[in-house]
């Protein structure tokens, strides 16, 4: 049977640690002479991240080693986001409303939403995580100012990274257990097994773009 991607993460052992990486492409020149700089910032910026599983016996560690398996190295993807900001430490955690993307053609790091409860104060922190698409199209994005809605239930994200394209008016977005699509960064799948039967299991992804 042919797998259909994105993978779902699996959830069986939990995970040890993850080391999430957020980087931009920013050119930078500087003069041997002066020390002046011209820099210029360009599209690109992508999530990456390095994911340790807890050490685990052979019932638990197959669940990952087929995980790994059915990605078929780089080829296949899969859902993943940050573990730790599953819950958003605003008041969307409890009371999130509809939120949904207030107009069309939105571009950069500003996106205006709406169908959120009327002044909602604090309803993201800075830190809080959103998703725009799903599935094969699903994105992971960074709330990078605490966001009050007014009173008609609406409210500007300051966004990290900048739009991948540009939402459809009234697209849904995903303010709790956010994810994006990621992919092996190696071809290689890798467990290690100790003497006394414990599996170690550790593996680099990058966002898929």
């Amino acid at each position: 049977m042919a797998e259909t991607y994105p993978l779902a993460f699996p959830t069986q052992t939990g995970i040890a640690r993850v080391e999430i990486t957020a980087t931009d492409v920013v050119a930078i020149t500087e003069s041997p002479f002066t020390f002046s700089q011209q820099v210029v910032r360009h599209a690109g910026a992508r999530w990456s991240a390095t994911i340790t599983i807890p050490p685990v016996k052979r019932e638990d560690s197959e669940y990952w080693n087929s995980f790994l398996l059915r990605l078929r190295g780089q080829f296949g993807t899969f859902l993943l986001g940050d573990p730790n900001g599953a819950t958003p430490r605003g008041s969307a955690a409890s009371a999130a409303g509809t939120p949904l993307v207030n107009g069309a053609s939105q571009t950069g790091n500003n996106l205006n939403i709406d169908g959120l409860p009327a002044s909602a104060t604090g309803y993201l922190k800075a830190g809080d995580y959103i998703q725009l698409g799903s599935g094969a199209s699903a994105r992971l994005y960074k709330v990078l100012e605490d966001v009050s809605s007014n009173g008609s239930g609406e409210a500007t994200l300051n966004l990290w990274p900048d739009l991948r394209s540009s939402p459809n008016d009234d697209a849904t977005v995903v303010v709790s257990n956010a994810k994006g699509v990621f992919r092996l960064t190696s071809n290689e799948a890798v467990w290690t097994i100790n003497t006394a039967g414990f599996y170690a299991i550790n593996f680099a992804a990058v966002e898929a773009l």
